[in-house]
């Protein structure tokens, strides 16, 4: 059992917190052994706000993933989240400086350091160096540049930076839980785990995860991140937007937006549009009926409101996304957003789902957008350990590792 490798994903997110087990072998799916959901308390808009309450939630998720896997966890993957992280692409430039002008791993770690020598705000922090391409001489699309012959070398690197104190505080809260942090991932790269093929992200695609209260979005190109934004919007709005045109309280308006809520009026048969849906409004003792048409007559705005901005930021981006867009997250659930997101973006459009050949077991638990990035945590965590158990167990420079994310980018 000791040579069996473990991998645990936990997203912490807003709205809900999951914990997803896996276990892991070379060249096969990840088997699904255990997951474990609950509502989250002590955190707005991605940051902590109540510590104390972060763990509590942290531990009931990772409780009931360990009873069920029978397994005790001591460390995890987890999500990075925020409203203010913001992308910029860069490149760095070094003399190569080896014998006979053959480039090393030195040089290749100089010329990306290179890249990342950058003005930071007061209290920001490089949150992750995401290598798209080398340039040797002048030649590009070079991947694994070590062992080649050059005289310079060049990195272009997407870098990503966002505070310090909301990853510190983050760490804190789950130290507290009980569990040390194996490593933090952006959100919508953890989700592009388990969701993206490695033609989507070289031929381009929008990758969006709706959260409750922000939506992350990155563009992939030529196998690397290309492009990242953040919005301060969510799934939330919908709720709220429920509870003040129903004049019912916020859990009721949860409930409704799950259990009847649609974005997309053309899906109504006409059936369904006359179908009452009976509310309590706050204040009142007696329930009122409400049409499903009604109902979606106040999300459908709402929808298209924040598609589009999502694609005006695609838009502004320049990039191609020939494969189209992908959403994940809860808020991609609601019927009728995929079919909006395809008119809004006018390109193709699926939900991101956990992939069925990257994993098995309890995979079919798990298979729904929600669990895109915990599920994507789990997979980049079996990956690293698969990898790291190839080379003997020795730990990897930054440089090897980002050419074993390369590798499993163009495989």
């Amino acid at each position: 059992m000791s040579n069996d490798i473990h991998a645990i994903g936990l997203d912490i997110g807003t709205s809900k917190v999951r914990c997803v087990i896996g276990h892991a072998a070379e060249g096969t799916p990840m088997d699904v052994v255990g997951y474990g959901e609950s509502d989250s308390r002590g955190l707005r808009r991605g940051i902590v706000t109540a510590t104390d309450a972060v763990a509590e939630s942290v531990r009931k998720a990772l409780g009931d993933a360990e009873r069920m896997s029978g397994l005790e966890v001591g460390s995890a993957y987890v999500n990075l989240s925020g409203e203010h992280f913001r992308g910029e692409n860069k490149s760095g430039v070094v003399a190569v400086a080896g014998a006979g002008r053959e480039i090393t791993e030195d040089d290749v770690e100089r010329a990306v350091e290179s890249a990342c020598a950058m003005q930071l705000p007061a209290g920001w922090e490089i949150v992750n160096s995401l290598p798209q391409e080398f340039i040797i001489d002048g030649q590009d699309g070079i991947t694994e540049p070590v062992g080649m012959s050059g005289a310079r070398l060049e990195s272009l690197v997407h870098i990503v930076i966002g505070p310090s104190a909301g990853r510190q505080n983050l760490t804190k809260a789950i130290k507290r839980a009980g569990l040390e942090v194996e490593k933090m991932m952006l959100e919508p790269l953890a989700a592009a785990e388990a969701t993206l093929t490695d033609d989507d992200k070289e031929y381009g695609c929008a990758l969006v995860n709706l959260g409750s209260e922000i939506t992350s979005m990155m563009i992939f190109g030529r196998g690397a991140v290309q492009h990242t934004a953040v919005f301060p919007f969510g799934g939330l709005h919908f709720t709220k937007d429920i509870a003040v045109g129903l004049r019912v309280s916020i859990q009721d308006a949860n409930q409704i937006k799950h259990r009847y809520g649609c974005v997309a009026s053309f899906l109504l048969d006409d059936e369904e549009r006359l179908e009452n849906i009976e509310i309590l409004p706050v204040g009142r003792t007696e329930t009122r009926a409400l049409s499903k048409e009604i109902l979606c007559d106040i999300m459908q705005p709402r929808a298209v409101e924040l598609l589009q901005h999502i694609a005006h930021e695609v838009t502004r981006s320049r990039l191609q996304t020939s494969s189209g867009v992908v959403l994940t997250g809860g808020g991609a659930n609601a019927r009728g957003m995929v079919e909006i997101a395809e008119q809004v973006f006018d390109a193709p459009t699926r939900l991101g789902r956990p992939g069925k050949d990257r994993f098995a077991g309890l995979a079919e638990q798990i298979d729904g957008s929600e669990w895109a990035v915990s599920a994507g945590l789990a997979l980049a965590s079996a990956r690293a350990q698969v990898r790291e158990r190839a080379r003997g167990g020795r730990r990897s420079s930054r440089v090897a590792e980002w050419f074993e994310n390369f590798r499993d980018k163009f495989r």
